[in-house]
């Protein structure tokens, strides 16, 4: 009994390394496709402190490694909308909460819209059916225009991302006032027409 314990220990122990360094690669690939999409794998492997060798043990080829950062990005994304908490508060306040979200995730929405291969529609996690049904919880309790469809502000918001996203990557704009700006121009151009400031009458 004794050696078949250990012997499970060991398995077990084996399974976590090499969990541990699939992920490491993985989030060195993120980093490093954030950087310069085009990268090769050489480069990959030496951010994450690897051999080539080690890196071809893991993604026989680059699609395997741009696949399997695809569903990185799809479970960081998913989490990021577990976080916004989007059953709570106004509509408004629920989807401003979740662009927030999004845009910590600077490095993987970089990779998401500009590696090659990486972002794949027929599995997109762009369609939220949280984000859906907090928007149209906005519509309903008058804090966002009940004249917008919901997909239509869903997709808006990715296009605000993509932006801010962009403005960042060229040195327009610090990470803060990018944020600022992808923020407040969802809220202008969503809020509904119930979201006045009270002491001059005019639309926030």
């Amino acid at each position: 009994m004794g050696l078949v314990y250990a012997a499970s220990v060991e398995d077990v122990e084996e399974t976590s390394a090499r969990e541990r360094t699939r992920r490491a690669i993985l989030d060195a690939a993120v980093a490093t496709f954030a950087k310069s999409p085009n990268a090769s794998l050489t480069e990959v492997a030496a951010k994450a402190r690897v051999g080539r060798t080690t890196l071809h043990r893991y993604f026989p080829e680059r699609s395997d490694l741009i696949t399997a950062v695809g569903r990185l990005t799809e479970q960081a994304v998913a989490e990021a909308s577990k976080r916004a908490r989007l059953a709570d508060g106004t509509g408004l306040d629920a989807v401003l909460r979740l662009c927030q979200e999004y845009f910590e995730l600077s490095d993987v929405l970089t990779v998401m819209f500009f590696t090659s291969g990486v972002y794949d529609e027929t599995t997109s996690c762009l369609s939220d059916d949280a984000a859906i049904a907090a928007i149209e919880r906005g519509r309903d309790d008058s804090s966002i225009d009940a004249a917008l469809d919901a997909s239509w502000i869903l997709n808006m918001m990715w296009a605000l991302l993509y932006a801010a996203v962009d403005h960042v990557n060229r040195g327009s704009a610090s990470r803060m006032h990018a944020q600022t700006q992808a923020l407040t121009s969802l809220r202008k151009a969503i809020r509904g027409d119930s979201e006045y400031v009270i002491e001059t009458g005019m639309p926030r």
